[in-house]
């Protein structure tokens, strides 16, 4: 399968050291992070050992994570600036009031009923950057529930009405063979008049 490029339990399955680390943060994720605003806040969603929440605050951002694994963010608890929340986001009510957040990052975790509350977590001029497993990554291993796999294209829809500026689905040789799909997506300033998406060969 080709990349398509553009601009204009859940997650203890996902979220294995084999498939993306600990400590270094997403290659699409360092990609995109200062898309984000200057010194805005950002929540990193089901942040586990905190790869991202160290990335983006080195960035001089203001940093929240939420995961349900209270042991992880209490490991985290000595990280500077970082506000942490434990929360289960799959079984109880969604933490956050609309419009808190100038990024919010997802990146090996799928739970579809949540992205209406992560597109509307973001300001005007929010960002978006999400990264996770898609259908066809049950020959290489976990996670291989369709539940917790993308359908092709599926985060093109699951954003709207988020413009794109960045997306990708295909496969990956690094850190491990995987299938993966994952965009990067911006709230306009005036409001959202429906996803914008350039198509780049």
């Amino acid at each position: 399968m080709r990349f398509l490029s553009v601009n204009g339990d859940n997650s203890r399955d996902m979220q294995q050291p084999c498939a993306h680390g600990t400590e270094t943060p997403s290659p699409w994720v360092v990609r995109w992070a200062r898309a984000i605003r200057a010194g805005g806040r950002v929540l990193d969603v089901a942040c586990g050992a905190g790869r991202h929440l160290r990335h983006l605050g080195a960035l001089g951002y203001s940093v929240v994570g939420v995961d349900r694994d209270e042991q992880a963010l209490a490991a985290l608890a000595g990280l500077p600036g970082a506000e942490l929340r434990v929360a289960d986001i799959e079984g109880g009510p969604w933490p956050f009031a609309p419009g808190e957040f100038d990024g919010v990052v997802v990146t090996n975790y799928l739970h579809r009923p949540l992205f209406p509350h992560l597109v509307a977590a973001l300001r005007p001029g929010g960002v978006l950057i999400y990264e996770t497993f898609a259908r066809g990554n049950e020959r290489y291993g976990r996670p291989s529930n369709p539940d917790f796999l993308l359908d092709p294209a599926e985060l093109l829809r699951r954003v709207e009405p988020l413009s794109v500026v960045g997306f990708e689905q295909g496969p990956v040789t690094s850190p491990k063979q995987a299938l993966i799909q994952r965009i990067c997506a911006v709230r306009s300033e005036g409001g959202s008049s429906g996803a914008g998406v350039i198509a780049l060969e």
